[in-house]
């Protein structure tokens, strides 16, 4: 039953990916907002910066999490390939 229940929370597509990065995007603009209501001026929109920047990270975390393992491979095979060239 756990594992039924865990699988809900799994994110199986890139289409799925992109629904989670838009939700964490908007939380983290109107977290930001507040921020900046809160702290006027310089620190708010630095505050700002930071609650996106972390969206951005973790949505290409989540992305490259849900490319295909052939994609995966291929670009390791070509990192791999540049750092011998090196």
């Amino acid at each position: 039953m756990l594992k039924k229940l865990a699988r809900l929370f799994l994110i199986k597509s890139r289409l799925e990916a992109w629904a989670v990065i838009y939700a964490l995007a908007v939380g983290a603009c109107t977290r930001g907002l507040h921020y900046h209501q809160v702290y006027p001026g310089f620190p708010g929109w630095l505050l700002f910066a930071a609650c996106t920047a972390a969206v951005f990270m973790g949505g290409a975390k989540i992305l490259d999490a849900t490319r295909p393992a052939a994609v995966r491979r291929g670009s390791l095979v070509r990192v791999l390939q540049r750092a011998r060239a090196a």
